[in-house]
Formats: structure tokens, C-alpha cells, sequence
């Protein structure tokens, strides 16, 4: 039982992580129907920007913390200006394509700064984090991830629901002409959600470097999971894409825990196959009707 215990509290803590990043890349497709293939690379970003800032420069963990995030906010805007924003108008399969660039790009420039080898951040989180109840352990890393992941997610339901952006960005993602009609700006709502959704991203990288490390090819392959999780939970659902993280989550902890570890990362692409063929929609995605 205590077992059972232990797996269920590490696969709750991954997947809060797993639905956090799914939600920015929600968001971007609500509001822009694009679907970025570049996230896990913007988690990769976030994860080497805070190790560049800890352990290189030695910038105390908590400012260091901030300015990854403003970074990452100010990437995810840069991104939308410069690369994305020409392309409005255009075929959705250029704007796909230029997200598969960005990540090739982005890639590419993490192996040449920091080359392939996995990297760990010094150990700066305080015991006292560690919980213990009986012969089951929680770890100062488990610990802190499930309250940042959980304060974050209290933050942007707060903002999505009560903030005026919040609200724009809501409409957009409902009816981007009824939006305009109204005297939205969509422009800046694109670029907001872009910045946004960095931002999670590159939080949610830091997280997962806590926990496992970081390394170039394995982070960015995290970004891959965002599918599985979005598809099982609605890829226009932004409440399912933190309950779709939570359950790939558990099933990876299971997975890995009960029958073997080598078949940890398969079994979201499995999950996905079977959400693929009996529920195309996800299970909180709303069916698109057309009439003719």
C-alpha cells in the first residue's frame, strides 16, 4: 500500500507539471488555431536560461526564478512578432511547418551552447520541503513542484476568469470575429497567449530539470508528451488539459512502477492512439458540427 501511496503522490506531481504545459499550448491553439511544435523546446529554453542564471552566474534562486519567467515571457512575445505574425492570413500548414523550424532552431542552439550531456542545478531546495507520513517519503522536489504547479494554476484561473486580458483572450479563443466585431484586439491577444504559454512552458521545464536533470534531447522530447495530454483531455479544453496531464501522469508513475520502466514513455502515445479512435474530441473537447 505504501507503495501504491508513493507512486500515486510522484505521478500526481509529474502530471500537475504535465497539464501546466499543456495549458499554454492550449491556449495557443484556442486563440490561433495553431498547433506549436516547438513547446518542448520552450521548455528546454526555460530549464537552460534558470541553470545558465544559477549555477553559472550565481544569481539567488528566487530572482533567478523571476527573471527566467520574464525571459520566457518576453520570448514567447518575440516569437509571435517576428515569426508568427507574418503569417497571419496564411495557410495553416506554413504556420505548422515554421513551428517545427522554430524547434529545430531552438534545438539546435541549446546543443551548441551546452552540447548534449545531462546537466542538474545545485541542490538549493531546503530539507524541511520533505514530508513524511509513516514508511512513505515525499521529496523536497515532489513537494515544491505540486505547490508551484498548483499556485500557478490558481493564478491564471484567477486571471483568465476576473482580468480584462483574461476575458479578451477567452472571446478570442470562442469567436475571433464576434471578438473583432466587439473591439478586441487580436493581434495582441495572439501575442499575449504566445507569451503566456512561454512562460508556462519554460516554468514547467525548470520543475521537470529539478526532478530529473536536464538534457537537451530529453526535455525537449517532454514537450512531445503535451499531445497525448492535450488529445485525452480536449485540445480546446483548457480545464482538460490539466486533468489529461494528471492522468498521463499517474500512468507513467504506475507504469513504471508495476510493470517496467522502459515502458514509461510509451504509454502516453499508446493512451493517445486508443483517445484517437473511440474519442476523437477528448474527453471534455466539444465536437465541431458543420451545417451545410
Amino acid at each position: 500500500m505504501e507503495f501504491f501511496i508513493q507512486l500515486l503522490i510522484n505521478g500526481l506531481s509529474v502530471g500537475l507539471l504535465y497539464g501546466l504545459s499543456a495549458l499554454g499550448f492550449v491556449m495557443i491553439f484556442k486563440s490561433s488555431s495553431v498547433l506549436n511544435f516547438a513547446h518542448g523546446e520552450l521548455l528546454a529554453m526555460g530549464a537552460f536560461l534558470f541553470l545558465v542564471l544559477v549555477s553559472w552566474a550565481k544569481v539567488p534562486v528566487f530572482i533567478a526564478f523571476v527573471i527566467t519567467l520574464a525571459g520566457c515571457f518576453l520570448l514567447g512575445f518575440v516569437v509571435e512578432r517576428i515569426f508568427l505574425r507574418p503569417l497571419i492570413g496564411e495557410s495553416l500548414i506554413f504556420v505548422i511547418m515554421l513551428t517545427v523550424g522554430l524547434a529545430s532552431m531552438f534545438k539546435g542552439l541549446l546543443l551548441f551552447f551546452f552540447g548534449g550531456n545531462l546537466q542538474t542545478y545545485p541542490d538549493f531546495l531546503p530539507a524541511a520541503l520533505a514530508i513524511r507520513l509513516g514508511s512513505i517519503s515525499v521529496p523536497p522536489v515532489y513537494v515544491a513542484s505540486s505547490l508551484m504547479g498548483g499556485v500557478f494554476l490558481v493564478l491564471f484561473g484567477l486571471f483568465f476568469k476576473y482580468s480584462s486580458h483574461g476575458i479578451y483572450m477567452r472571446s478570442v479563443a470562442d469567436n475571433q470575429t464576434a471578438a473583432l466585431s466587439l473591439g478586441v484586439h487580436v493581434k495582441k491577444v495572439f501575442a499575449l497567449s504566445w507569451a503566456i504559454a512561454a512562460m508556462v512552458a519554460g516554468m514547467s521545464g525548470i520543475m521537470l530539470g529539478i526532478i530529473n536533470g536536464i538534457n537537451v534531447h530529453q526535455i525537449s522530447s517532454i514537450g512531445l508528451k503535451v499531445f497525448p495530454v492535450v488529445i485525452l483531455g480536449g485540445l480546446d479544453s483548457i480545464g482538460g488539459a490539466i486533468i489529461g496531464g494528471i492522468i498521463i501522469g499517474l500512468l507513467e508513475a504506475f507504469t513504471s512502477g508495476y510493470i517496467s520502466p522502459s515502458l514509461r514513455d510509451v504509454v502516453p502515445y499508446i493512451i493517445l492512439v486508443f483517445i484517437l479512435l473511440i474519442k476523437p474530441y477528448g474527453l471534455f473537447g466539444l465536437k465541431e458540427i458543420e451545417r451545410v
